[in-house]
């Protein structure tokens, strides 16, 4: 009787030891993580997209300074500084918002702002999220911006939108400008 004890011990040990060998191999064809100093990295496996691009998966993690950048321009905007807001814009830039679509220099997005803020009584914005992204050959580099805009005009109709702004990055300035929005009735 101990001998049968001392063997059914001994097999569920090498059932216990079996057991646990196998759920660690089950997990070894996992992607793995590796960690950096900027960001956790999952191994991608190849995707079967339904859609084919020039550069898939092409994004990285971008730069800190150009999100900084875009929100002390927002900011500003939104307290009415355009000056401090330009600041953060290259000379020349190109704009797309729904009907417009076209290169301007600073001096004339500066104009288009002010002539926005006449005709506005108020604004504010509660920010959603934003990324900074760059191309993997370093040659392109965005920051997204998502957020809510209340606005009140100077009759006190007051609206809401949905933005989103795209904003190309060059030396640290904004070169473009693309704005989309929903809005909010």
């Amino acid at each position: 009787m101990k001998k049968m004890k001392k063997v059914i011990k001994l097999l569920s040990l090498i059932a216990g030891v079996i057991l646990f060998a196998s759920c660690n191999n089950a997990g070894s064809s996992a992607p793995e993580a590796t960690n950096d100093t900027t960001a956790t990295v999952v191994n991608a496996q190849k995707m079967n997209y339904p859609y084919t691009i020039d550069h898939p998966d092409n994004w990285e993690v971008g730069s800190q300074q150009n999100t900084l950048n875009a929100l002390n321009s927002l900011k500003a905007w939104e307290n009415r500084n355009m000056d401090e807001s330009l600041k953060y814009f290259a000379d020349s830039i190109h704009i797309q918002f729904d009907g417009i679509d076209k290169v301007v220099s600073n001096d004339s997005l500066k104009a288009m702002f002010n002539q926005s803020a006449a005709m506005t009584k108020n604004w504010s914005i509660k920010m959603q999220d934003w990324e900074s992204v760059i191309s993997k050959d370093k040659k392109v580099e965005y920051v997204t911006l998502w957020y809510r805009q209340y606005q009140e005009n100077m009759q006190g109709v007051k609206d809401s939108a949905d933005i989103i702004n795209d904003l190309k990055m060059e030396d640290g300035k904004i070169a473009a400008l693309d704005e989309y929005t929903r809005k909010l009735h």
